[in-house]
């Protein structure tokens, strides 16, 4: 019997494609579509954002409840969904409708990404879960490199609308690939306890496991440090590094380039040089592009991408490990709401993250970037002091519980 896996696959193809064209199209749509300010699309993406931290832990209980395919099959249809809304809404000039349409697309994606991550330990053996993690992730780096080029194409030939249409499309694509998820006979089930008790299980499980509590402080850090830099970067790259814009948009691109190369090369590194190792060069390595920025002579291009470069690279394949140990120490039957717990521990952080990184660069720039590298370096701290430097292979899989695929 051919191998489930492909339709996850092409699942994560379309939805993570619609998502990133939706994204780059959003401000966009406000500024040449509506015509509105750089309010609208701070208030815009924050909606889209807002999607995220509202509803990890609802989708994340709903993924443990309920069976893997039925919340993909939910996702991918409140993907379509939302970005039909969101079609519409462009089309018609209104900032409401756009607004609720990007909010449900988003929604979809998150019950995507966390109903995905649950269902790959049902799909393939456990030493074959890194190599599955990065070919999703992979797929996921892709779609990012493409998205921003295609939609700025669109724009150019004067047809910025049919971004959001091209976008439902590729969802559709994608909930098409996940129908073709097979249907498993449904097994018992014991009663199920209270909604609040069982988000408590999955927070109590992620801070007593320690092996998901340096993976979660890790996390936090690292995001708190990214979100940092993206709001300094800019600036930096305009001021000190004397970049037009134009080529502030080319540096950038090394970070596409270093999610595809991360995501490429996690499985044989996390096989030769072990998970531990992994986990310490993806924190480590983001430690080095806030030195290569504040070195970089003005209007060089080397050291900027190179820096762009290995914030994907590292991280790239820290995540790849990383997933692959969530699955295989949380029981199935957590797997939902473990994932949800760390997803809103790291979307918490990066506001705050955003907001210290920009209220340091509008004294100075080189602040900004100065706070990015202490948090990356307390990031790679949280895995030198924890379990995770030990961890020379995948651990074994937690005792199974029923499989939940079945329609």
């Amino acid at each position: 019997m051919p191998s489930p896996f492909p339709s996850l696959l092409g699942g994560a193809a379309g939805i993570h494609a619609a998502d990133q064209v939706a994204m780059a199209a959003l401000p966009l749509t406000v500024v040449i579509g509506l015509g509105a300010g750089a309010e609208m699309v701070g208030l815009l993406l924050a909606v889209q954002a807002a999607a995220w931290l509202l509803c990890s832990m609802p989708a994340g209980v709903l993924v443990d409840r309920a069976p893997r395919r039925t919340a993909l099959l939910l996702a991918g249809a409140l993907n379509v969904a939302g970005l039909g809304l969101a079609f519409a809404g462009s089309r018609a000039g209104l900032p409401p409708l756009l607004g609720l349409g990007v909010f449900a697309a988003s929604a979809g994606v998150v019950l995507y990404v966390l109903a995905a991550g649950s269902a790959v330990p049902d799909l393939v053996p456990r030493e074959q879960m890194p190599g599955a993690n990065a070919r999703l992730e992979l797929c996921r780096a892709v779609v990012t490199l493409l998205a921003a080029p295609v939609v700025g194409g669109l724009a150019a030939a004067g047809w910025l609308h049919a971004a959001y249409g091209l976008a439902t499309i590729l969802a559709a694509l994608g909930l098409a690939a996940l129908s073709r998820l097979p249907r498993r006979a449904a097994e018992a089930r014991a009663d199920r306890p209270a909604l609040m008790t069982q988000l408590r299980e999955g927070a109590r499980f992620v801070l007593d496991q320690p092996l998901l509590r340096g993976i979660g402080l890790c996390a936090i850090f690292w995001n708190m440090g990214f979100f940092a830099l993206l709001a300094a970067f800019v600036p930096f790259a305009l001021s000190s590094l004397a970049l037009e814009p134009g080529r502030v948009g080319l540096v950038q691109g090394g970070y596409g380039a270093g999610l595809l190369a991360g995501a490429a090369l996690a499985p044989w590194c996390i096989r030769r040089l072990g998970p531990n190792a992994v986990l310490v060069i993806g924190p480590g390595v983001s430690v080095l592009a806030p030195v290569l920025l504040s070195v970089a002579p003005a209007q060089g291009l080397a050291l900027p991408v190179a820096a762009q470069f290995l914030l994907g690279f590292g991280p790239m394949m820290w995540l790849v490990c990383q997933v692959s140990i969530r699955q295989a120490v949380t029981p199935r039957a957590m797997l939902g709401r473990v994932g949800a717990t760390l997803q809103v521990a790291i979307y918490g952080v990066r506001p705050l993250g955003a907001l210290l990184g920009g209220s340091l660069a509008g004294m100075s720039p080189a602040w900004g970037i100065a706070l990015a590298g202490a948090l990356f370096l307390a990031s790679t701290a949280a895995v030198l002091g924890s379990r995770l430097v030990a961890l020379r292979a995948i651990p074994l899989q937690s005792a199974s519980v029923p499989r939940a695929m079945a329609p």
